[in-house]
């Protein structure tokens, strides 16, 4: 059940910054330049995490999924994993965008990295304690 849920973490993460950092805070585009190549690379970053999103709750769905921990840590992994991967990444080794153009970014950047491994530790730490015989004080 993993595969699903890391696909749900990366559409709403991806999906949440899209809707929050590109449109309403207008604080960076996926690859900036002109306004159309800002538009064409937006609308296709939102149509993947869109489509990424769908296809996790398909295959959920599908297998007739509840909600458990593990579940949630899943999707916490996706969505940490993926704000990782963007933050390191898109925004530093490839410089596409960065989370607020035209500021000094280092803490910006910083408090983005921060949180996607917040995030992601939060959901690798759900998941190991939803496994069947899993110690809650592992020593």
């Amino acid at each position: 059940m993993l595969l699903p849920a890391v696909l749900i973490g990366i559409g709403i993460a991806g999906t949440l910054d899209e809707a929050l950092l590109h449109q309403l805070l207008n604080w960076h585009h996926f690859k900036t330049g002109d306004e159309s190549v800002e538009m064409l690379t937006d609308g296709a970053f939102h149509l993947f995490s869109t489509g990424s999103l769908i296809t996790g709750l398909v295959m959920l769905w599908r297998r007739g999924a509840k909600p458990d921990r593990e579940l949630l840590g899943g999707i916490l992994i996706g969505a940490g994993a993926f704000n990782l991967y963007d933050g390191t990444i898109q925004h530093k080794l490839l410089k596409l965008h960065e989370v607020r153009e035209g500021e000094p970014t280092a803490a910006y950047d910083a408090v983005f990295i921060g949180i996607a491994l917040a995030v992601l530790l939060t959901g690798l730490l759900l998941r190991r304690a939803a496994r069947p015989g899993a110690s809650p004080n592992p020593r």
